[in-house]
């Protein structure tokens, strides 16, 4: 039986919103009463929709919850609008991102779902490794295209230079976890969050792959036990300033 949902009978009014929004089945109807049984995966639904705020949560920070916003106050025309004019940002501004900001962007990536609530995504700030890092990843580059290997066609005209990887940027977060789909929808959130505090963000592939190549680079992340990395995010304040939305080729849609 899950002991972390915890439901005030005296509260309760047997309303039954929180059993028919029950992802898991979880709960039921007794004497005018929600029940709890097996299968509860704590997604908070029920938490979330509580009329008479009769539900707890046991081990969770319910501080925290607020008020719901919904996303229709966000025009969509501008919304979309932003949504197309972000560009990864490759030049960046000598200047630190303050720690509020930071703090906003993993809560972006805190609150972004997980199939069936699993909330197995970890959140690496490099911080004092950055540059240590980047030079095992430089090295390792610099050697792969010396000797010919599958990055030399991408890389033959680059310049890898000491700050290849995170082109100086003052913020580097690795995104993991087990499922890479997880892991791929926080680190979207949290560009969209970065992106409305006025920050640029780079995705770095590379450094990603460096993690796979050398074992060493990623045992210096430390990441949780049966983590790999899925994204590296690059964050600052951009010193690049673009005037128009970049190109699209069209794409495919098909209805079944």
């Amino acid at each position: 039986m899950n002991n972390t949902v915890k439901i005030n009978t005296d509260k309760c009014i047997g309303c039954g919103l929180c059993v028919k929004d029950c992802v898991a089945s979880a709960l039921y109807i007794d004497n005018k009463k929600a029940v709890l049984r097996d299968g509860c995966i704590e997604c908070g639904h029920c938490y979330a929709i509580c009329p008479q705020g009769a539900i707890d949560m046991k081990g969770y920070d319910t501080s925290e919850c607020e008020p719901v916003t919904s996303m229709t106050e966000i025009d969509s025309d501008t919304l979309l609008a932003a949504m197309k004019s972000r560009r990864t940002i490759r030049q960046y501004k000598d200047v630190p991102v303050e720690q509020e900001k930071i703090d906003k962007i993993i809560n972006a990536g805190r609150f972004a779902p997980t199939g069936a609530n699993s909330q197995n995504v970890a959140f690496t700030i490099l911080g004092s490794k950055q540059e240590e890092l980047e030079r095992d990843c430089v090295k390792l580059f610099r050697a792969g295209v010396n000797v010919g290997s599958k990055f030399s066609a991408s890389l033959k005209n680059t310049d890898i230079h000491d700050k290849f990887f995170f082109k100086g940027a003052p913020l580097v977060i690795v995104v993991s976890g087990r499922d890479a789909v997880n892991a791929t929808l926080a680190s979207a959130y949290m560009e969209i969050e970065a992106n409305s505090l006025g920050l640029g963000v780079l995705y770095s592939g590379f450094f990603v792959a460096c993690t796979k190549l050398n074992p060493m680079i990623k045992a210096k992340l430390k990441l949780p036990r049966g983590h790999k990395a899925v994204t590296c995010m690059i964050f600052g304040y951009p010193d690049v300033k673009y005037v128009r939305t970049a190109p699209r080729k069209p794409h495919e849609i098909k209805t079944l």
